[in-house]
């Protein structure tokens, strides 16, 4: 681990990098939202997944709960 401390041209740099990212937020686009097409199942096929894979997703169930 390094015992490095930020000198105060970093922090002056990062307090620049912040003005420079707020003045700019206002020219920032948001990409209209799309909606994903739905694939019919009948043509999802080809999957196989091994049964130690099965097991481990399995397991993890309770994280996702």
């Amino acid at each position: 681990m390094s015992n490095h401390i930020a000198s105060r041209e970093s922090r002056t740099g990062l307090a620049e990098l912040r003005g420079d990212c707020a003045r700019m937020a206002p020219h920032w686009v948001v990409p209209a939202k799309t909606t994903p097409t739905p694939v019919a199942l009948s043509l999802i096929h080809g999957v196989t997944v091994p049964p130690a894979s099965a097991r481990l997703i399995d397991a993890t169930a309770e994280y996702g709960d």
